[in-house]
């Protein structure tokens, strides 16, 4: 007999477990040999999304980059919308195992922050196969999956960063044990593992690596708490803290962009490197619209505009990085382990909310 679920408080057990019982029939995407042939962006495949006429995508990108990216995909194919469903990356994986369970399935092209999710949601047979041309014929190995389930759509970095007037260049934390002093009680802000998909993966890197003692002490630093890994360079912006421990770097870079007084600091630890994959859901109601919207998004003109418009990073080796900004290469960056995630979320979650009680 299944155990009727909490709706909030979906583990990725819990996934697991319900989309076993959903998928029962013929829903399961079996895990293939090989993955599919790679696929072309062809007049049949354009006649046949238009006809859908939408998609939905849900995305835990901050909401102004993602719509930009909306339209641009609109701009190129008129007649197909796309509804764009923007939250934290743990809120769209607890949306996404409710809607599920429910038999609802209203998403087309699925993006998170952690890479953790697709690899639970291939586990579950609730992703569709398909890879994209660029992907095969460009993307490193890394950051595609073997079975061809989804690919990295984007980048990012957790990085520690400051307010320009507030802290001066010198006085500036070099790393994460920096901000274990004194001098920054009541000045830092950092963002949530349990909504943030970003600063789950960053977590689970730095727990590893520096150990959850660093955590512990960070606890006491009276920080101020906020949900998404956008949050915190936003929160530097406004002059409410000096400092974050953590936040996406793409938002640090469009804030600076703009003016505002922040700088990123890449640790000296090693910063941790995020990816955040994109995958089409097995039961998409607009299968071919979402497989449109996946291989456009995946090519080098589509990842160049996440670069310029949204200042987010790409494994596609044909784009160029921005000029205002570190290249990656030269950046020292913690180790992404997505399975490791997977298996440690719930109880990095746990522990995470009894050291800072929220």
């Amino acid at each position: 007999m299944t155990r009727k679920l909490t709706p909030r408080k979906l583990t990725r057990r819990h996934v697991l477990a319900a989309s076993a019982v959903v998928t029962a029939g013929s829903f399961v995407t079996p895990v293939r040999g090989a993955p599919p042939e790679a696929q072309k962006i062809t007049p049949t495949l354009i006649e046949a999304a238009k006809k859908e006429g939408k998609l939905a995508w849900y995305t835990s990108v901050d909401l102004p980059v993602a719509e930009k990216i909306a339209k641009a995909f609109e701009a190129a194919y008129p007649g197909i919308a796309v509804k764009v469903e923007r939250s934290g990356a743990e809120r769209i994986f607890q949306r996404i195992g409710q809607e599920y369970q429910s038999k609802i399935y209203n998403c087309d092209v699925v993006n998170s922050s952690d890479a953790a999710h697709l690899i639970v949601w291939k586990r579950a047979g609730m992703l569709a196969p398909f890879v994209p041309e660029d992907v095969a014929q460009h993307f490193p190995a890394a950051h595609k999956d073997p079975d061809g389930m989804y690919a990295s759509w984007r980048i990012t970095l957790s990085p520690i960063a400051y307010n320009t007037r507030l802290v001066k260049p010198e006085d500036a934390p070099k790393g994460f044990i920096d901000l274990l002093d004194p001098k920054w009680v009541g000045k830092i802000v950092k963002a949530h593992p349990g909504y943030s998909g970003t600063i789950m993966t960053a977590t689970q890197q730095l727990s590893r690596d520096l150990g959850w003692e660093y955590f512990e002490k960070l606890a006491k630093q009276k920080v101020m708490q906020v949900q998404s890994a956008a949050d915190p360079p936003k929160k530097l912006a406004l002059g409410e803290r000096a400092v974050m421990a953590d936040g996406t770097e793409y938002v640090v870079t469009l804030l600076q962009a703009r003016g505002e007084p922040i700088a990123e600091v890449y640790a000296v630890e090693g910063t941790p490197l995020v990816t955040g994959p994109s995958a089409i859901m097995a039961r998409a109601a607009n299968p071919n619209a979402a497989r449109l919207f996946t291989a456009w998004s995946m090519s080098a003109p589509a990842q160049q505009m996440n670069i310029d418009v949204g200042a987010l990073r790409s494994a596609h080796p044909l784009v160029k990085d921005r000029e205002d900004r570190r290249k990656l290469a030269d950046i020292k960056t913690l180790r992404e382990d997505a399975a490791a995630v997977a298996d440690q979320a719930d109880a990095i979650k746990t522990r995470y909310t009894q050291l800072f009680k929220v």
